[in-house]
C-alpha cells in the first residue's frame, strides 16, 4: 500500500470514523457501526469492503455479523497516522463512541 491509496480510501468521512472507531474499540461488528455512524447496512458494508480491499481492514465472519479490525500486516506509518488522528480528533468521532458503546451495552438489540 503507497500513501495515495491509503488517504484516498480513507478520504470519505464514513470510512474515516469507522477506521476511528475501530482502532477506538478494537474491533467493531457491522450493526455496531451502522448505530455509531447512522447508516443503513448496505452503505456500511460498502464502506467497510472498500477499507477491506485497501488492506486497512481485516473481516472475521462470527455467525450471521461480520466483525472488522485493523489489519494485522497494516504498514507501521499507516497505523502510526490511524493512532494519531484518533488521539488529535476525539471531537470528531465523539457523538459516534457514545452510539458505538451503548450498542455494545444492548448488542441484542442492535445486533
Amino acid at each position: 500500500m503507497n500513501p495515495t491509496q491509503f488517504f484516498k480510501c480513507l478520504s470519505d468521512e464514513s470510512r474515516l470514523k469507522s477506521v476511528l472507531l475501530i482502532h477506538q474499540f478494537n474491533e467493531a461488528c457491522v450493526c455496531e457501526l451502522m448505530e455509531a455512524l447512522a447508516m443503513d447496512q448496505p452503505k456500511t458494508s460498502r464502506h467497510l469492503a472498500s477499507l477491506r480491499k485497501c488492506n486497512i481492514l481485516l473481516d472475521e465472519r462470527r455467525g450471521k455479523w461480520v466483525y472488522y479490525r485493523l489489519h494485522p500486516e497494516l504498514p507501521q506509518w499507516a497505523y502510526e497516522v490511524i493512532a494519531k488522528t484518533a488521539a488529535g480528533t476525539d471531537s470528531f468521532i465523539s457523538n459516534a463512541a457514545v452510539k458505538f458503546k451503548q450498542c455494545q451495552i444492548k448488542r441484542n438489540d442492535c445486533c
